[in-house]
């Protein structure tokens, strides 16, 4: 089934944000977008989950959203982190990605106000109707107390450039309801999961792990695309461990920021209150880099 965003589909990768000391470093995320784009990353997000966007100024993450939109020159989308719990900002960021070039907006569900269904519709209704660019609903319960109920998709489905959604819940039943009701391109938002939501007919992930693990979730993407299930299973059986731990170590990006780190491509510097990895999980995280071939020993 053809859907909204197929050219949103394959690999996007969740950019972290590189810092030193206590700004962003934007020669190492020039370095970092040159990377991803080599590797196979067919879709840039900055200024998101990943990228510690609830630590970023407004005026930082317009700059990093205008960086990755220069650095990329066009070669990849790129899908622009601008949610907020607060309408207003997340329509300004939005309407400043759209004018800065970003092919997509990335929207997270209003966090802390723990809004009804009705106001989570109405949220990205009013921003949906003061841009054109193209929207990814960001469903992450998790993070956010609140979920986006398939119900209120199939509601803003009905709205032309809401195009996709980044499903993050972990509920197989919302991703199927979802490819079934409506033709919104479903990205997975877990990496041990990219699989099993793309045999349901989501079209490809944003990803955590391929910050650094870009060319293996790139190809693990493609080959669900192109029907070649026993390829794809090799690679998802290889990287779940690393997929899992990256995740599960500590809350992100505090582990992915350390793996970047151990593989000497970014400072590992976070901002408060995100703090470093301890040491014994350090040693986990990197035996998981060694055992799935990221790192050498």
């Amino acid at each position: 089934m053809k859907r909204r965003a197929d050219d949103f589909s394959g690999l996007t990768v969740a950019m972290i944000t590189p810092f030193k000391d206590g700004k962003i470093d934007f020669a190492r995320l020039e370095e970092q977008v040159e990377r991803l784009i080599s590797s196979g990353a067919r879709v840039l997000s900055p200024a998101g989950t990943t990228g510690e966007a609830p630590t970023l100024t407004h005026n930082e993450q317009r700059e990093l959203i205008a960086s990755v939109v220069k650095f990329a020159r066009g070669r990849v989308k790129v899908l622009a982190g601008t949610g907020s719990n607060n309408t207003v900002e997340a329509l300004e960021l939005t309407r400043f990605a759209e004018t800065a070039g970003a092919d997509g907006a990335l929207l997270i569900s209003p966090y802390y106000n723990k809004p009804t269904q009705e106001g989570i519709y109405q949220h990205f209704g009013k921003i949906a109707r003061s841009v054109g660019i193209p929207i990814c609903l960001y469903n992450v319960p998790g993070r956010t107390a609140r979920g986006i109920e398939p119900e209120t998709v199939f509601r803003l489905a009905e709205f032309d450039n809401i195009t996709m959604v980044k499903e993050a819940s972990g509920l197989m039943d919302s991703a199927s309801r979802i490819l079934a009701g409506t033709d919104l391109t479903v990205l997975s938002g877990d990496d041990s999961l990219t699989l099993p939501f793309m045999s349901l007919g989501a079209s490809g992930v944003v990803s955590v792990v391929g910050n650094f693990a870009t060319s293996e979730i790139s190809a693990l993407c493609d080959a669900m695309n192109e029907g070649r299930l026993e390829d794809a299973r090799r690679i998802h059986f290889k990287m779940l461990p690393l997929c899992r731990e990256a995740l599960s170590l500590a809350t992100n990006p505090i582990p992915v920021k350390k793996a970047m780190q151990l593989l000497g491509r970014d400072t590992g510097e976070m901002r408060l209150p995100m703090t470093e990895l301890e040491p014994e999980l350090t040693e986990r995280l990197r035996r998981s880099l060694i055992t799935a071939g990221v790192l050498a020993e």
